[in-house]
């Protein structure tokens, strides 16, 4: 489907709902939880529902809601064959069961149903939902392919099949990797993310940045042809780094690591090579800025004596709302304002971005004292009580960003 028409018949609007809708959801339990932290007490008032039982709602509703969806959006508005009479029913269907999955994943873990594994709580009654949410949506993205076909060229029938037969694999895969005997929730022989791992899964988030322009259907300013053959130069490289059960004391997984820190220019060089709409490149600066500090400091987080003194505590928490909150919701709402074609007021915007910095810095801050004196929190001493009170307020003042651009995004 064309972007124009995409907008014209309500793609974007109805990805916006489902997108923004889940982050304000996880941005109001986020609240709670941060609440809890600074008042322990409020979680007397709604008891059985502990601390324990929330944190599967934040976490997952942002993951799989709010960073899910916008994506999910831009393949729908890639796929859909435009003169079908029932492709906005489809994509409304697709969105509508993927929602229909996390609300009822919520019910499940508030309920204590959950693996214990995060991000992978899905359990019991409710460890199928979410993989036959992805079914209906590749069905839907299959069917489409399939009308089209005859009216594709050979590159662009080459693309939708690669991303067909990639996204198949992923929804019985989400169903095993949720099972207790897998692997455990806690693995009392892993002294955490190996380099290889933590290159491996940041080089599948450049490749799918590198594709996002081509879905967005962004013209090139100018040539990127080095993209592709040095993200396959970086991808053998991370074939050759050692896989097995390695110290982040080993040189070769230091020096593996490393590798990402040339993605930063190279993943901005590439994005400026496009042709950015006007809406989207607010967004386009912040993620850039988002991309730069997460790769720096996932690499400096690593190293010895670094890693000894942030792990297991709060400085990790940082790093993720990093990703989560700084990157990934910069290019959410890119991608949500490729699709609408609507951009947001500037000081909603900012306040987002200055909230997401200020919980970072907190929360840093908290973890590398976390890492000499790990029993101040518990102490109740008053130097983490005021860097708790300052995340509670950031995340005020995202949640309120956040249900402005659910306004703004979802108007006609």
């Amino acid at each position: 489907m064309d972007l124009s028409l995409a907008r014209e018949r309500g793609l974007g609007r109805l990805v916006a709902r489902h997108s923004l809708g889940w982050l304000v959801a996880a941005n109001v339990v986020g609240l709670w939880l941060a609440a809890l932290l600074v008042w322990p007490d409020l979680a007397a008032g709604v008891a059985p529902l502990t601390y324990g039982r929330w944190i599967p709602l934040h976490l997952d509703w942002m993951l799989y809601g709010w960073c899910a969806l916008p994506v999910v959006g831009v393949l729908l508005a890639w796929s859909l064959d435009n003169g079908h009479p029932l492709a906005l029913g489809h994509a409304r269907m697709a969105l509508g069961l993927w929602s229909l999955a996390l609300a009822l994943g919520g019910v499940a873990w508030l309920g204590g149903v959950t693996s214990g594994k995060l991000f992978l709580e899905w359990h019991g009654w409710a460890r199928p939902l979410l993989p036959v949410a992805m079914l209906a949506l590749w069905t839907v993205l299959g069917a489409h392919a399939w009308w089209r076909w005859p009216h594709l060229n050979v590159g662009e029938r080459s693309l939708r099949g690669v991303l067909l037969g990639a996204l198949l694999p992923v929804p019985p895969l989400l169903y095993w990797a949720s099972g207790r005997a897998v692997y455990p929730a806690v693995n009392p022989d892993s002294g955490g993310a190996t380099g290889a791992a933590l290159l491996g899964s940041t080089l599948g988030i450049v490749t799918i940045f590198g594709l996002l322009p081509l879905l967005l259907g962004l013209k090139p300013r100018r040539r990127s042809r080095w993209f592709w053959p040095l993200l396959a130069v970086s991808w053998l490289a991370y074939g050759l780094t050692s896989h097995a059960a390695t110290s982040h004391h080993d040189a070769g997984q230091i020096a593996g690591l490393a590798l990402l820190i040339l993605w930063i220019p190279g993943l901005i060089v590439y994005w400026q090579c496009q042709e950015w709409p006007e809406p989207t490149r607010s967004w386009l600066t912040a993620a850039q800025v988002w991309w730069a500090l997460l790769v720096l400091s996932g690499w400096v987080m690593f190293l010895p004596g670094v890693s000894e003194r942030m792990k297991f505590t709060n400085g990790l928490v940082a790093h993720s709302h990093l990703a989560m909150a700084g990157l990934m919701t910069s290019v959410g709402g890119l991608m949500l304002a490729q699709l609408t074609g609507h951009g947001i007021k500037r000081r909603w915007f900012l306040a987002w971005q200055l909230g997401c910095g200020l919980q970072i810095a907190a929360l840093t801050l908290l973890g590398w004292n976390e890492g000499l004196d790990p029993a101040a929190s518990y102490r109740g001493d008053a130097w983490p009580v005021l860097l708790l009170e300052v995340r509670l307020g950031a995340g005020a003042l995202m949640t309120l960003a956040s249900i402005n651009w659910l306004v703004v995004f979802c108007r006609p």
